[in-house]
């Protein structure tokens, strides 16, 4: 590990000060991801800025019927509060499917959805990862590749996005609020993570400076008709192979409208915004829930061993569907 100089800011004013013009500085809170790449030498920042001291850390609705989660929230905190179990069931069953009680009770609202998208390729520093090394090339892409995407790749990279709540709020149409010095502004969340495209390395839309200091989520009043399933190669303390983070508003056995995102398969938390329209005004039937998996993986590209993933999202998205939808 590269020595590194360490400030606890008191406010959010002193937090992006410190953090403002200097590219090799990071914000650290609960830590869970940072502090593996640090060990593994894999970022070194000059500066971590302690932000564990910032008033970011309620669960609040708003008076447009929204609900406001600092960045500071731990993911246990979020999953457990009642109006997240009672509006949002999806976001709950997500978190609580992701990582272990010990990582919950400590990873944070924003640190969740920054953690880094990576495979087993990004950890070994043998070889080569254009997300470690930008130009290196993707060793995936030729190599044991089973756990990698199958949706949003590129020749430059495959590796999936992890998180599981990043799913949900893909789902729900969350909003990333953020703060620097120069002021705020708000990122939809459908355009927070980037795809790999040329630049792997880059993984979302802040900008340097920028801090996270909410999530907004809309008020959705079928959410609460709403669940997350995820499959993976053992029942805790594991990636997704590929999960589904499904809402649907039913007027008797027909579908109104329509939420769905995917997780486990692509490179970014992964809106399946064409399946979602095909299921309007449908009737709830297992043939159409198969037509919106069909569409949903439609552009699915598999590699030498993760082809499976194809028709394994596809009965996940099923399964899903019938959940909720019967």
């Amino acid at each position: 590990m590269h020595p590194f100089t360490f400030f606890k800011a008191k406010d959010q004013q002193s937090a992006v000060q410190a953090i403002t013009g200097k590219s090799t500085s990071k914000f650290v809170a609960g830590g869970t991801n940072l502090i593996d790449l640090l060990k593994m030498n894999i970022e070194s920042p000059q500066q971590l800025v302690d932000i564990n001291a910032l008033d970011l850390k309620k669960i609040e609705p708003m008076a447009n019927g929204n609900v406001r989660i600092g960045a500071l929230v731990k993911n246990t905190d979020l999953a457990y509060d009642a109006t997240i179990s009672s509006r949002y069931p999806m976001l709950s069953q997500a978190i609580l499917s992701g990582a272990s009680p010990q990582l919950r009770n400590m990873a944070t609202t924003g640190g969740n959805i920054l953690q880094r998208t990576r495979c087993p390729y990004f950890w070994d520093k043998v070889m080569p990862c254009n997300k470690r090394e930008p130009g290196s090339g993707c060793s995936a892409i030729v190599g044991y590749n089973r756990s990698n995407a199958i949706l949003g790749t590129s020749s430059q990279c495959i590796a999936t996005h992890p998180s599981d709540m990043c799913v949900a709020l893909a789902a729900l149409d969350a909003t990333v609020h953020v703060q620097s010095a120069t002021g705020e502004r708000n990122i939809p969340f459908s355009d927070f993570h980037t795809l790999p495209g040329n630049t792997p390395e880059k993984e979302n839309t802040l900008q340097p400076g920028e801090m996270i200091t909410y999530i907004e989520i809309p008020a959705i009043p079928f959410a609460s008709h709403s669940t997350y399933l995820k499959v993976r190669d053992r029942a805790s303390y594991e990636f997704a192979l590929s999960s589904a983070a499904v809402a649907l508003d039913m007027n008797s056995d027909t579908i109104q409208a329509a939420r769905l995102a995917l997780g486990g398969i692509a490179t970014k938390p992964w809106r399946a915004t064409a399946a979602e329209q095909f299921l309007v005004g449908k009737k709830a039937t297992v043939a159409t829930y198969q037509a919106a998996a069909d569409i949903a993986l439609k552009d699915a590209k598999p590699f030498t061993y993760n082809a499976f993933k194809i028709e394994l999202a596809k009965r996940t998205i099923i399964s899903a569907l019938q959940n909720i939808g019967g």
